[in-house]
């Protein structure tokens, strides 16, 4: 790897400063169990309060636009505040912020939800670099996304057409259908989506995943997904596996391999990435954490490895 010494420093800074944070965390609560407790009840309560308020004017809202309670069901409106840091070799720190709010009505819904988010959800959902390893960076496209959705036998139909502010407003669309086959020892999970942008054009994602359940502790899933772009005619695929691993109520590892190829010229391999994913649960359903070491070997680079490392935080109300 060519880095100068700059460069290495600041990766190796970088890298030292977010250990050292959950590490401080971590000895903090371990050496003072009377504060924890307290804290963690604080914590808890101004979660479960700020949480009853979302549900409150969520329910405010269902009650005026139907005049009357004809459900019994309980509002399930939540919040989710989202922070991504990523730090790649010879790269800068990425940091971004994300909120993701899921307006519940159960009085006028019946199939459908709304959402509404700093980023595009649907977007963000394809891919394994998103999903598994969060390296791409978010595009800020701030609007709402109202979702239609219908059980046919095992299929799952959805339909979420997006509106993102702006001058002027755009409207993109999905159409996706997806199934689960689910068997003792595995799972087969088929997905197809067709997508519309109006700045990168229309597209048809597609994916097949396996999913093995080998001991109580492990699991394997084999990961095969491609997508096709009509702006630039661009087909990209991913091929790989991750072997999960729990262990314990709170943590689990996921040990990644990703191949990634498109067709850009001759259908080529453009990158391979070795990764393991830290999540930790800190409180239920409050706050959670995941840390992706990885090395990333691209063919821009003639396939020598540079190492990354990402850190997401989840707080949910």
């Amino acid at each position: 790897m060519s880095l100068n010494n700059h460069d290495q420093f600041r990766f190796i800074r970088n890298i030292l400063m977010i250990a050292a944070v959950l590490m401080l965390t971590e000895n903090l609560f371990a050496a003072k169990p009377l504060e924890r407790s307290q804290w963690e009840e604080t914590i808890i309560q101004d979660n479960i309060t700020i949480s009853n308020m979302f549900d409150g004017l969520a329910e405010g809202l269902d009650m005026l636009l139907i005049g009357k309670k004809i459900s019994s069901k309980p509002n399930e409106t939540s919040v989710k505040l989202e922070s991504r840091t990523y730090s790649m070799e010879g790269q800068r720190v990425r940091s971004t912020g994300d909120i993701s709010v899921n307006l519940r009505l159960p009085n006028l819904e019946e199939y459908w939800q709304l959402k509404f988010t700093s980023y595009d959800e649907q977007e963000d959902s394809r891919g394994v670099t998103r999903n598994y390893l969060g390296q791409n960076q978010r595009e800020r496209d701030y609007g709402a996304t109202l979702g239609f959705f219908r059980q046919f036998g095992r299929i799952r139909t959805s339909f979420k057409p997006r509106l993102s502010l702006g001058d002027p407003l755009k409207l993109a669309h999905s159409l996706s259908f997806e199934s689960v086959a689910d068997e003792k020892d595995y799972q087969i999970n088929p997905r197809l989506e067709l997508f519309a942008h109006p700045d990168k054009g229309t597209g048809v994602f597609q994916a097949i995943n396996f999913n093995f359940l080998l001991s109580k502790y492990f699991s394997m899933t084999f990961i095969n997904e491609g997508e096709y772009q009509e702006e630039g005619n661009l087909f990209t695929a991913t091929n790989g596996f991750a072997l999960g691993q729990i262990l314990n109520t709170s943590e689990s590892l996921s040990y990644n391999l990703f191949f990634t190829s498109e067709n850009r010229g001759a259908y080529h391999m453009k990158n391979f990435n070795l990764s393991v994913a830290w999540n930790k649960l800190v409180y239920k359903r409050i706050l959670d954490y995941q840390i992706i070491p990885n090395l990333d070997f691209s063919k821009e680079r003639s396939f020598k490895g540079r190492a990354g490392i990402t850190l997401n935080i989840n707080v949910n109300f």
